[in-house]
């Protein structure tokens, strides 16, 4: 098991731990830390290995927060299989804290960049795909750091499965925009909304986040775009 103390800043996100966590949690973590976990240390994953069974389809989120989201999918989707990257161990914590009270057991996460992940991923492997409210990188100087990228996006499209769906949802206006323009000039994506009013509406089956809920809050109106991967 990876030393938790000894984590090291991700390449993208930077601080690791935002406050300690409870003697309860921290314990939670180290005890299923080893049976939910994602190593790189084998090269290329294969993630329908990783469950003990063959699931229907896989699914990855990129950045869960505390996992409300990532939760929410795999109850109400039991035979798929989950995929959650995180940097933030109060993030792992706090999904590993809902996986073992709801007893949630199709989830897998890995807790460092999600670049990492995504590159030794196995190809055309992935069914769907969320980036929900990614942190904006305000400042032009950091815009390098947002995982909506050419760059990230070319390596997304490699390991979705044609007809795959990519869901992407944010409250900062820029960065919509941003996000967009990176889609719309991609040749691998279609984007799937056809009338604004569709842009501001969740459907369904697309849970609130926590953060979602703290930007509504304060006035923050949200926009959930979704996108669909080309045939090759």
């Amino acid at each position: 098991m990876k030393d938790l103390e000894n984590i090291q800043g991700s390449r993208v996100y930077g601080r690791r731990l935002t406050k300690p966590l409870t003697k309860t949690s921290e314990a939670r973590l180290r005890e299923y830390f080893p049976k939910y976990s994602i190593s790189l240390e084998g090269g290329q994953v294969d993630y329908t290995k990783l469950f003990g069974y063959n699931p229907r389809e896989v699914w990855l989120e990129i950045g869960f927060g505390k996992g409300e989201h990532l939760i929410s999918q795999a109850k109400a989707n039991p035979d798929v299989g989950f995929i959650g990257c995180e940097p933030f161990i109060n993030g792992v914590s706090g999904l590993v804290d809902h996986m073992v009270r709801d007893n949630v057991t199709n989830i897998r996460f890995f807790m460092d960049d999600a670049r990492l992940l995504m590159d030794a991923t196995k190809k055309q492997s992935v069914s769907r795909a969320f980036i929900l409210f990614p942190d904006p990188w305000r400042k032009k100087r950091h815009y390098k750091r947002r995982i909506v990228s050419a760059g990230n996006l070319t390596i997304l499209a490699e390991i979705l499965k044609d007809g795959a769906q990519l869901r992407i949802g944010t409250d900062h206006h820029d960065y919509c925009r941003w996000i967009l323009a990176r889609l719309m000039e991609d040749i691998n994506f279609n984007w799937n909304d056809s009338h604004p009013d569709e842009w501001h509406k969740r459907s369904a089956d697309w849970p609130q986040t926590r953060y979602e809920k703290k930007a509504l809050a304060v006035g923050r109106k949200s926009t959930y775009l979704t996108f669909q991967r080309k045939p090759r």
